[in-house]
């Protein structure tokens, strides 16, 4: 049942966004009642912030098995990266649009834990680029975390105009934007 509320919570939010979901519309959605979804969350602000960790978390533990491969280069490392972001939009687009639209609903303290994994997550692509650098395999003169931004802001604005089903899937984004990335990156020998 608790992952039942997650879903149709997180359909809502998308839709209607949090302030204009009302916990009654959550259990109304699910046929539920108020008792039974106090029972698994304190708040909607506490459901909220288990959407939240449930995205941050799925997505580092991914970065991680790709920053793992010790056959991949840098440069395929990037591009696993940016692939995993564009194809989860099939799967989890809404839930990122909610992760990155709500945010600012959850409290400071709750803020500072979300944004941490978020900095964590961004991090883990600085360190790619400067691995990159360092080695020759990309050009030392990008400065390593404006091209993280860049790559996440590129990345992360699909999941509010892109569509999977529609005639460029997301294999073929990731694609595009990996030539894109990696093109402005790489060192000219």
């Amino acid at each position: 049942m608790k992952e039942k509320i997650i879903r149709a919570s997180i359909t809502l939010f998308e839709q209607r966004g949090f302030s204009s979901t009302s916990v009654q519309d959550i259990v109304d959605l699910i046929g539920a009642t108020k008792g039974t979804f106090y029972y698994y969350f304190k708040s909607k602000e506490q459901l909220l912030m288990d959407i939240h960790r449930e995205y941050i978390s799925d997505l580092l533990r991914r970065q991680e098995v790709i920053l793992e491969n010790g056959d991949w280069s840098s440069g395929q490392k990037l591009s696993a990266m940016v692939d995993m972001l564009i194809s989860d939009i099939r799967k989890n687009g809404p839930s990122a649009r909610v992760f990155f639209r709500d945010i600012r609903h959850l409290s400071e303290k709750n803020i500072r834990i979300i944004t941490e994994d978020r900095d964590r997550f961004r991090l883990n692509f600085e360190e790619i680029i400067r691995k990159g650098a360092e080695s020759g395999e990309f050009r030392k003169d990008i400065r390593p975390d404006m091209a993280a931004f860049g790559i996440l802001g590129l990345a992360n604005f699909s999941y509010n105009w892109f569509d999977p089903e529609g005639e460029v899937n997301p294999e073929e984004l990731a694609v595009i934007y990996s030539v894109m990335i990696l093109e402005g990156i790489v060192a000219r020998n």
